[in-house]
């Protein structure tokens, strides 16, 4: 499967792949495979060659955002012609996302920035509602939340056992990988798991959520890659953006803000619904730390 440079149409279609219909699937998949091929046929080659009626990539060009075939094609020649000239300039080599030797801070500031967004936006694309939701019925109903993630992933792991705990869940979170293999053994029908990995193939992560879907636990993925091994452990996956250069850069922490978005907009979710369980759990957690912290 080609993927394409930031911003451009490939790369959007990419995004939204693991969230289409079938149908719509199998004309990203047909473009995806071979853009230069898809860009020279008319819309009814191209649904022939998909497997679909005309009216099928008729409705896929408008879920893009697009205004009619035409476009469709057009964004498919910029983008695999930006694809060609980055292959054909000098390498460049970079120390984080984006940023070579000797950039000054202002230029920096923003490269930072506007990753930063993007990655936010893209997560935000890929968040599918209906499995936000049916998450969301997982948390509700769990017993113990309980996070698996390691690095920087931990980050969102410990948000979301704040969040939750305040909100009136039991949640565990250990960072060492042995007690997460241990804690799995101990998860049964009734308990939730939320992995966390960007690349999901972190192999504690993956073997933490096997096991403890082995024992009936419900298993709830965070990731930014559809094929990765820890989706085919998880009843539900929440994708996140995908960062270019992520195996390289995967401690960033731009890489990391998709993380954090989808543990807020699953917390949110939950506290929407609870709304006047989770309030008087938030005022009576925020008092008896206020009290803590005065007697200390």
């Amino acid at each position: 499967m080609t993927t394409a440079g930031a911003g451009n149409l490939l790369q959007e279609m990419a995004s939204r792949l693991p969230y289409m219909a079938p149908a719509m699937r199998q004309i990203a998949e047909l473009v995806l495979g071979d853009p230069e091929r898809a860009r020279n046929m008319t819309i009814t080659e191209l649904a022939d060659a998909a497997g679909v009626a005309d009216s099928t990539v008729s409705r896929f060009v408008r879920e893009l955002g697009l205004t009619g075939y035409r476009s469709l094609r057009l964004g498919i020649a910029e983008a695999t012609f930006a694809s060609r000239a980055a292959a054909a300039g000098p390498e460049t080599r970079y120390v984080y996302e984006g940023i070579s030797r000797d950039e000054s801070p202002d230029t920096i500031i923003g490269k930072v920035e506007r990753s930063s967004a993007e990655a936010l936006r893209q997560t935000g694309q890929r968040l599918n509602p209906d499995a936000l939701a049916a998450a969301v019925d997982l948390v509700e109903n769990a017993s113990v939340i309980a996070f698996f993630a390691q690095g920087l992933s931990s980050v969102a792991a410990d948000a979301g056992v704040m969040r939750f705990t305040r909100a009136g869940k039991k949640c565990l979170l250990f960072h060492d990988q042995s007690v997460q293999i241990m804690t799995a053994t101990n998860l049964t029908a009734g308990d939730v798991v939320i992995g966390i990995s960007d690349s999901g193939r972190t192999d504690a992560i993956v073997d933490a959520m096997r096991i403890a879907r082995s024992h009936g636990a419900a298993t709830v993925a965070i990731t930014s890659d559809a094929d990765s091994p820890l989706v085919g452990v998880a009843d539900i996956a929440l994708f996140t953006a995908t960062i270019p250069g992520g195996g390289l850069y995967g401690e960033s922490v731009t890489s990391k803000w998709g993380q954090l978005l989808v543990v807020d907009a699953l917390y949110a979710t939950f506290a929407a619904r609870r709304f006047d369980e989770t309030l008087g759990h938030l005022e009576e957690t925020y008092t008896a730390a206020i009290q803590h912290s005065r007697s200390g």
